[in-house]
């Protein structure tokens, strides 16, 4: 993965193995799309991170998953915290890929092997992904990712 140098902040970024952690034990993200008119979009959205992806599982039928097919820049962020010294976070962006079947039915597809025991594991406690017919996947393989935790700045 190709992943633009984070030049300000240094110092409360995430380490590589931070940042994994942390992609992988949070639970919702908002994802900002672009409409026809430039206006920008923001909805909420469960996810799975496989160490080098961004996996999303969308209503096809949605107004971000329109988006995206027209225009497939996407901007992400993951964040916790409540009190300023708690703030942690990662926004990671780029341009997305759609795989496998639209909508997902359950059709076998290697590519989504692992993105849905992942899914299936960390929001269904289940180790296969059930399908309803009305989502499909989404692969955003971050070209920039810029991360903070604030707890690193000490009181």
């Amino acid at each position: 993965m190709t992943v633009t140098q984070q030049r300000r902040g240094r110092r409360i970024m995430m380490t590589p193995g931070e940042l994994d952690e942390f992609l992988t034990t949070r639970r919702t993200c908002r994802v900002a799309t672009v409409s026809a008119d430039g206006a920008p979009h923001v909805s909420a959205l469960w996810f799975a991170w496989d160490g080098t992806s961004l996996w999303l599982y969308s209503v096809v039928r949605s107004r971000r998953w329109a988006q995206l097919r027209r225009d497939p820049r996407l901007a992400v962020v993951v964040d916790s915290g409540e009190e300023y010294d708690e703030l942690r976070g990662v926004e990671l962006s780029g341009r997305v890929e759609f795989v496998g079947e639209v909508p997902r039915r359950g059709e076998p597809c290697a590519e989504l092997d692992t993105a849905e025991t992942l899914f299936a594991r960390k929001y269904f406690g289940l180790d296969e992904m059930p399908h309803d017919g009305r989502h499909a996947w989404v692969r955003l393989t971050p070209e920039k990712i810029v991360s903070w935790d604030f707890r690193k700045l000490g009181g």
